[in-house]
Parts: structure tokens; C-alpha cells; sequence
């Protein structure tokens, strides 16, 4: 008796299809006739949109099933396509690499983004939007730094380290005053509902606060109707003063 294993199967090239589509365009590449093949080849288009539903999400997945029956039949399988034909060279590009930046960052806390900046506004030649562009920098340099320092910030020490990234093309008076910055304060669009979510939780507060009382009067009027209840078992009972004759 002779037994199928797995191991002496050949390998599954797309194994989310399974072995009987592999095995149906292994079929389809021995079939001399032409037009016999398209036809099945459709029919195995669409049984494998039915085992994949989650391609129906991707744009042009027609297009997608199309290049995977060709890869499954290892690009083999001679059928009218109504996409561009892939070939096995396409599939096996390798992407190119990407190179790792190599940025020696003056002051790392305010990161490279901040000499990019400053390189923008030391070449504007209009000297207020300069000055303005100059500001800017300098609250996100703040903002940058509290962001890696909890600690209140020197706004001189800002204004220095402006002028040493920008080699003193750009400064601000030593009088300036920066953004101040606030975590602790919500933002403006968070403002409303925040006030909106501490007065429903005042007031839930205060329906609490009433229910419990009310609850602590009940109690109590139970506790003295009890306890006139106990005093009047413990009463004696009343005796009479006349004496039979």
C-alpha cells in the first residue's frame, strides 16, 4: 500500500490557496487545448476569490488573483490573461535598500528637525519674517526640551542654544519671552468637556452624598420603631388592685 505524505509532496507555493488549487493549475498546464484551459483557469480565479474574501478589500484584487495563479504555476501556465503577464524576474526584485541616516545631532534633546529649521529661516532675506521664523524656533526648541525635561526651562538657556546651532545668524534678545508651556492644563478644545465631565461628576457627587442620607434617616427611624417595639415586650403587665372577695 503505498501512502501520501507530505513530506513527499512537492512544496506548496502559496500555502493561504491550499493543495487542490496548486494540484487544479498543475492540471490546467497539461491540457493541450487552448480555450479549455482559459476556461478553467477562470473557474479557478474564482474558487480562489472564494477562499480569500479578505483580497475583496484590496484595490484591483482581480488583478491580485490573476498574478497569483501564475505564480502558482510556477509561470508555466500558457492562458489569456486579462492582466499584464508577470515573469519570475519581476517577483524576485530586490527592493533597494533604504540608507540609515547618518546625522551628527549638535544637541540630541532638540533633535535634527530643529537644525533643519534653523537652516530654513538663516536663509529668508526678509529680516521680519526672519525674526519671525526665529521665534517660532525657538518655542519649539521649548517645547522640545520639556518634552525630555520635566524641569522648568531657562528661556535664556533657549535663546543660547539658538545662537550656537545657528552659528549666530539667528538671535533674540535676552529679554524674550517664550511660549509658556503647561501639560498640566488641557487644551483648548478640551476645555468645555472637561468642565462638562466635572459638573456631571459634582453632581453625581451631590445625588450620592443625598441618597446615603437618606438612607442613614431610614435607618434611624427603624432603630426607634425597634426600639419602642422591645420596650413595650418588656413592659409588665397590668395588675389589677382590686382583690377578690
Amino acid at each position: 500500500m503505498n501512502f501520501d505524505y507530505n513530506s513527499t509532496r512537492s512544496n506548496l507555493i502559496l500555502a493561504e490557496y491550499g493543495r487542490n488549487v496548486q494540484n487544479m493549475v498543475d492540471h490546467i498546464c497539461t491540457i493541450p487545448e487552448k480555450e479549455e484551459r482559459n476556461r478553467l483557469a477562470q473557474v479557478v480565479i474564482d474558487m480562489m476569490g472564494v477562499l480569500n474574501p479578505h483580497l475583496r478589500d484590496v484595490s484591483d484584487f482581480k488583478h491580485k488573483l490573476w498574478d497569483h495563479l501564475h505564480i502558482i504555476s510556477d509561470f508555466k501556465i500558457d492562458v489569456d490573461s486579462p492582466y499584464p503577464i508577470p515573469t519570475k524576474e519581476d517577483m524576485n526584485v530586490k527592493p533597494q535598500p533604504i540608507p540609515y541616516p547618518q546625522n551628527r545631532i549638535r544637541f540630541k534633546h532638540y533633535g535634527h528637525i530643529v537644525e533643519q529649521m534653523i537652516e530654513k529661516a538663516k536663509g529668508v532675506t526678509n529680516e521680519d519674517v526672519k525674526q519671525q521664523m526665529t521665534l517660532s524656533v525657538a518655542n519649539f526648541m521649548k517645547m522640545a526640551y520639556i518634552t525630555w525635561n520635566k524641569d522648568s526651562v531657562n528661556d535664556l538657556q533657549i535663546i543660547e542654544d539658538l545662537k550656537e546651532l545657528s552659528k549666530g545668524a539667528l538671535s533674540l534678545p535676552q529679554d524674550t519671552v517664550l511660549t509658556k508651556l503647561d501639560f498640566r492644563t488641557p487644551p483648548p478644545g478640551n476645555r468645555g468637556k472637561t468642565q462638562v465631565a466635572a459638573s456631571s461628576n459634582q453632581k453625581s457627587n451631590q445625588n450620592g452624598k443625598r441618597q446615603s442620607n437618606n438612607n442613614n434617616n431610614n435607618n434611624s427611624g427603624r432603630r426607634k420603631m425597634g426600639s419602642s417595639s422591645s420596650n413595650n415586650n418588656n413592659r409588665k403587665p397590668y395588675q389589677s388592685n382590686t382583690y377578690k372577695k
